[in-house]
């Protein structure tokens, strides 16, 4: 079966970076997936098997301008994933950045939920 190099070199460093990120009660794990047009968060309880808060693109209404495809809407989704994970009473998270490199939409995401509050 043939795939796409990008996408065998995002799942290779996705089970990488899961052998040691481990979301628990005390400090969830802040996971994000990023497609072509959205992007997604979730704050996970991995010993509990549960979903904290999640936020995404697909399900907000965006500024004019912002998308789920560029950095404000990334931002957006930030603060938003803050804000329902604060509402939960969770400060402390960990970040999966679920095999995708620490740039552009993902460190935007990053920063804007740790200017919320979230501290990782």
């Amino acid at each position: 079966m043939k795939t796409n190099p990008k996408a065998k070199a995002r799942a290779r460093r996705k089970k990488h970076i899961r052998k040691t990120v481990v979301g628990n009660t005390a400090r969830p794990r802040l996971c994000i997936f990023r497609s072509e047009n959205h992007i997604y968060a979730q704050v996970i309880d991995d010993t509990n098997h549960s979903t904290v808060a999640s936020a995404s693109s697909l399900k907000m209404a965006m500024d004019e301008g912002a998308t789920g495809g560029n950095l404000e809407g990334a931002k957006a989704v930030g603060k938003a994933v803050a804000a329902a994970a604060i509402a939960a009473n969770v400060r402390q998270v960990v970040f999966d950045r679920n095999g995708y490199l620490y740039h552009g939409r993902v460190a935007a995401l990053a920063d804007a939920a740790r200017e919320a509050g979230l501290e990782f």
